[in-house]
Order: structure tokens, then C-alpha cells, then sequence
């Protein structure tokens, strides 16, 4: 479970989000939909963790992760980029994390293949 809990973000004297209280529930699909500049990428790097709300907590399983390291939340985001590394292959490009995490060999080629089925 995700949840945001009374989230605002500031830069500055600019408010980018304000007051978001929002719960996504176990396997629920969950899609944000709006304009640019609305907040839809400024939330998810807060989740991630690129951005520390201005007030507010975010809980992930119940855990405060507000102030957790990027590294120690388990959390990833990808870009709208239609490819994070457009030199790899798509199978290239699906294990690179886990290989930087130093995943087994067949632990990988086990991932990769349950991801492409998802994908076809």
C-alpha cells in the first residue's frame, strides 16, 4: 500500500503540490492522468524519493519512508522516455537493475522472461 498523507511541495515561494491525501491499495492499478504541470511527476519523485515533501508523510506497508534514502526504499521510477538506454536491447534494458543489484545469473534470465510475458 501507498499513501500520502497531507503532502505539500514547495519550491521556493511555489506551491507544486498541496494538500494530496491519496491511498493506492495492494495490487491496485493505479494511473495519474492530467496536464503538464499539474503534479504528476512531482509526486511519483517524491515517492522515489528524488524529493522530500515540504510537510506531510508518505507511507509505503505501513513504513514512514518520508525521510528514507533513495537506495534503502526499494522504489524506481522510469521516465517517459520511450527507452532508458536506447543502445540495449529490451532484454537489455529489463535486467540492467537487477544486474546492479547483483541478482544470480538465473535469478535474472527467471525475471526477464515473467516481465516479456507480461509484455506480449
Amino acid at each position: 500500500m501507498i499513501k500520502f498523507n497531507d503532502i505539500e511541495i514547495k519550491y521556493g515561494d511555489f506551491t507544486a503540490i498541496s494538500n494530496l491525501n491519496l491511498e493506492v491499495e495492494k495490487g491496485e492499478f493505479f494511473t495519474f492522468l492530467g496536464p503538464s504541470g499539474c503534479g504528476k511527476t512531482t509526486t511519483l519523485r517524491s515517492l522515489a524519493g528524488f524529493i522530500t515533501p515540504t510537510e506531510g508523510a508518505i507511507e509505503v506497508n505501513g513504513e514512514d519512508i518520508t525521510y528514507k534514502p533513495i537506495e534503502k526504499r526499494g522504489i524506481g521510477m522510469v521516465f517517459q522516455s520511450y527507452a532508458l538506454f536506447p543502445t540495449m536491447t529490451v532484454e537489455e534494458n529489463i535486467c540492467f537493475g537487477l544486474k546492479e543489484n547483483k541478482w544470480e545469473k538465473n535469478k535474472i534470465t527467471e525475471r526477464v522472461k515473467k516481465v516479456l510475458r507480461w509484455l506480449i
